[in-house]
């Protein structure tokens, strides 16, 4: 029997304040004793797995050493949902990735909330050139985004949205010293929108690649496309585009035993995530992570 993840009890009499940025219901707390450290408390929508998605993925990130936001699965008034720590603190500041854009590429829009195209990741690499005058430093910095868009082709993510990343930065003397942010907000993974007669038809019917492949992605190719391609297909193009950014974390997920997303999957106790659920996870991570092993 594997060893289940903990669940944080919040007290509503701990909220600082609710977060606006995005759709879901939500609110920052800090608990009583502590004086740094504040915490998002979130709601996944109704009818989806966003909650334990979004704490699988997170330790997947581990496995793999890519830095991600901390989350425990945790509970307010008898209803589910997940805490993650907030990283912008010790005088960082988080500046999201339309902001970035927004200074760096001539015409973006930050506002536009869907349908970006300018969201390319082309734009993200020449924004991130902008940013670090030092060769050295943008090529850390696209290291890092590169890490973060071969996770979310191995989770399904399908929104890595222009306010889904960003830079922290930090007063040194008399400037600024960014560096990217952790990755953060995954809760759109895992096919964790499907209702568990969908995923036993896909999973009964052997389609996990096709809803694999279908998917949308929230980072475009050219500004041309009317959508995003799948998160699998933007690392393949990646990968021929990049080969030096993307070879180092491709090459980090084949030294991953794939028996750890079993294992993974399975420390979510049993009343928060369906059988199916439960499978269907499983499934798209191999299947995923079969299809990124071929690309080097």
């Amino acid at each position: 029997m594997p060893d289940l993840y903990s669940i944080v009890e919040v007290k509503a009499e701990w909220m600082l304040q609710p977060e606006t940025m995005g759709g879901k219901e939500k609110f920052w707390y800090r608990q009583p004793g502590e004086s740094r450290t504040n915490w998002l408390f979130k709601y996944p929508r109704p009818s989806t797995g966003e909650h334990w998605a979004e704490k699988i993925v997170a330790e997947i990130a581990e496995s793999l050493r890519i830095r991600h936001a901390k989350v425990e699965l945790a509970i307010l008034n008898d209803r589910p949902g997940i805490v993650t720590e907030s990283f912008a603190r010790g005088g960082r500041e988080l500046a999201h990735g339309n902001e970035v854009l927004a200074r760096k590429i001539r015409g973006y829009d930050p506002d536009l909330k869907y349908g970006q195209s300018m969201h390319t990741l082309s734009n993200i690499m020449q924004a991130l050139d902008s940013v670090y005058k030092e060769t050295e430093g943008a090529q850390r910095a696209k290291l890092k985004i590169a890490e973060y868009i071969v996770l979310d082709a191995l989770v399904g993510n399908t929104d890595r949205h222009h306010e889904n990343w960003g830079l922290l930065r930090r007063r040194v003397g008399n400037r600024w010293k960014s560096f990217v942010a952790p990755s953060f907000d995954h809760a759109s993974s895992l096919g964790r929108e499907l209702l568990d007669e969908r995923r036993d038809r896909l999973l009964t019917e052997n389609r996990i690649g096709s809803y694999a492949e279908k998917g949308r992605g929230a980072v475009y190719w050219s500004e041309d496309e009317q959508h995003g391609p799948s998160s699998l297909e933007l690392v393949r193009r990646a990968a021929q585009a990049y080969p030096s950014l993307f070879r180092p974390a491709i090459l980090n997920l084949r030294k991953v035993d794939k028996n750890v997303f079993h294992q993974i999957v399975n420390r979510v106790p049993a009343d928060w995530m369906s059988p199916s659920s439960r499978m269907f996870a499983v499934a798209l991570l191999l299947y995923n992570y079969e299809q990124l092993k071929e690309i080097f």
